[in-house]
């Protein structure tokens, strides 16, 4: 199977799912209370432990799903050819979960709940964390600026960023997300490869 024109069965579905949730919430009458249903809702009357999964599939705007989705398809391929469908899997849903977690964590400590989550953004954190721990001196091409940046660097550079902007309380983003999915992959792949089951 050639790698660079075919898009591997868990990025492909992850897609479609994502994308058919967006028009759902965004079309049908009941979406608003698919978006209710399905948002994660830390530390409010509305919360339900399987919304750790759903928030990964909800999307605030087109913006917000095209650059999550964008980013998916970009890093998702190589990784789920190099990691296998399952192993790529569970490292999404992973990264998503753990993403959630820490920044409920902080809000906890900060006394900002409730929390409510929606976006792909931790799980696909995960995915760029992957990419630059097994291709660190791979090129990625930037959108904005458009210049090229090595792989390692970018992670870094993003993960500082983020970090930044979360302890200063930038925006209504998640930031925490962002670097505890990165968190999370980290211990995962680090996990994976001191059993022998991964090579990097």
């Amino acid at each position: 199977m050639n790698r660079n024109s075919n898009t591997p069965p868990v990025v492909k579905n992850l897609l479609i799912i994502n994308i058919l949730a967006f028009m759902a919430v965004k079309l049908l009458p009941v979406g608003g209370l698919l978006s209710e249903w399905f948002t994660l809702s830390l530390g409010s009357p509305w919360f339900h432990t399987y919304q750790y999964i759903t928030y990964m599939f909800l999307h605030a705007n087109l913006e917000h799903l095209f650059f999550n989705m964008f980013a998916l398809w970009m890093f998702g391929r190589t990784l789920e050819y190099e990691l296998g469908s399952q192993r790529f899997l569970v490292y999404y849903l992973a990264c998503g979960i753990g993403a959630a977690l820490v920044q409920y964590g902080v809000a906890l400590l900060m006394g900002e709940l409730p929390l409510f989550l929606v976006g792909a953004s931790g799980a696909v954190m995960g995915l760029l964390l992957a990419f630059g721990v097994m291709h660190p001196n791979a090129t990625i091409m930037l959108l904005i600026p458009p210049i090229p940046m090595k792989a390692k660097w970018f992670v870094i550079i993003y993960a500082v960023i983020e970090l930044f902007l979360g302890w200063r309380g930038v925006g209504h983003v998640a930031h925490f997300a962002h670097v505890g999915g990165m968190l999370w992959g980290w211990a995962l792949l680090y996990y994976w490869k001191k059993r022998g089951e991964i090579y990097y």
